[in-house]
């Protein structure tokens, strides 16, 4: 079986380091002179250019705007919908050892999609990748988060009860809302969209899994079906010629983490009940456990195994790497033929990216495609 329109071989979760100029002009936006809204985005824009030929000069086939335009994978987002927003930071549990609290959302008015959010910014990318001479070969993926990101953090203490007495309406727009991007996307030319979902993987985590307990008074289990319901639901209605691919991420700050927990929870469902082209896993060291959950993987779907890891500079041991490829494949029905390599997330999930330069970002990534060329042949798409 041939692999999903638009995945590849060697692929990437989304995101890479903030340039330098980026980084500069988004720090005047608290200032007093902040740059203007449309200088930033013609700075992004230069720079999205560059990172996305960079991808396609490295190898990377399914290029995407290295989330340049973003400050944190989700927020910037989930704060365009309609009755979402952004206020304040997370308890102390999740203070980062940098002393960091991530912002969080509030749900304080009816859900809903009054505009396309990614549209712009996909048709950007894609009159880049539509300029290069390998157009023919590539194409432009639009990561999003999962809808999971407006409930689980939260809980019910997050969602207004004017707005939303009962979470079963909550629910139904948020849907609806996830539809209708969707559907805009589609209509732009997008056929590869990505659900990028810390959640999934947090209820690996036995400590996240008795918080999660205590914050939703749910079993972990049953929230687990939930979310894997609401995912359902969201991407129902996307034409059958749309990729829809998942990420779960454990965390991802400045090369940390904030869960561990291999997949064996969450893995029926994960891979039998979740209605995804491909799963983009984090598999980089122990705290990802082992890879006996992929004896779920049903014949026709894709794993893109996060084996590499984006949170370290060094080199990956390219040995090392082949060898837990072909481990995990001796789990999968179809082999090595239901897997794909990448990092085990973006190098960048947040604006201050991990701890690397972008010289070793790119040695990693053009080594990935080594590999990837080294198991699969040079053909990527096969």
């Amino acid at each position: 079986m041939p692999l999903p329109p638009g995945v590849y071989r060697a692929d990437h979760v989304g995101s890479f380091l903030r340039p330098k100029p980026i980084l500069d002009a988004r720090e005047t936006l608290d200032g007093p002179n902040p740059i203007s809204a449309a200088d930033l985005r013609k700075l992004e824009d230069e720079h999205i250019a560059t990172v996305v030929r960079n991808q396609l000069a490295s190898g990377i086939r399914a290029v995407t705007d290295g989330e340049f335009r973003r400050a944190w994978f989700h927020l910037d987002f989930l704060q365009h919908l309609a009755g979402v927003e952004r206020t304040g930071s997370l308890s102390s549990t999740n203070v980062t050892t940098h002393g960091v609290t991530p912002p969080k959302i509030a749900v304080v008015g009816k859900i809903g999609h009054p505009n396309a959010i990614q549209v712009d910014d996909y048709n950007y990318v894609e009159s880049v990748r539509k300029e290069s001479e390998l157009a023919a070969t590539t194409t432009t993926k639009v990561c999003i988060p999962s809808p999971t990101m407006v409930h689980f953090r939260g809980g019910r203490e997050a969602i207004s009860p004017e707005a939303y007495p009962t979470l079963e309406p909550f629910f139904e727009d948020l849907v609806a809302a996830y539809q209708a991007e969707i559907n805009d996307l589609y209509a732009a030319g997008c056929r590869f969209v990505q659900l990028d979902d810390t959640n999934l993987a947090y209820l690996c985590d036995e400590g996240m899994r008795a918080e999660a307990a205590k914050r939703h008074g749910a079993d972990p289990q049953a929230l687990t079906k939930q979310y894997a319901a609401l995912i359902n639901k969201a991407v129902s209605k996307r034409p059958k010629d749309m990729i829809i691919g998942i990420h779960l991420c454990r965390g991802n700050f400045r090369s940390q983490w904030f869960a561990q927990g291999g997949y064996e929870p969450v893995a029926e469902v994960l891979f039998r009940e979740l209605d995804v082209d491909v799963y983009f896993l984090e598999y980089d060291d122990a705290r990802s456990g082992d890879f006996s959950p992929l004896r779920f993987l049903p014949e026709n779907k894709v794993v893109v195994l996060g084996v590499m890891s984006s949170k370290k500079a060094e080199l990956d041991d390219k040995d090392e790497v082949i060898r837990r490829l072909k481990e995990a494949a001796t789990y999968c029905p179809r082999g090595l033929d239901q897997l794909c390599l990448s990092h085990q997330c973006g190098f960048s999930s947040t604006v201050e990216g991990n701890e690397l330069t972008e010289e070793q970002q790119w040695a990693k990534v053009r080594l990935e495609v080594e590999i990837a060329k080294e198991i699969w042949g040079e053909d990527l798409s096969k």
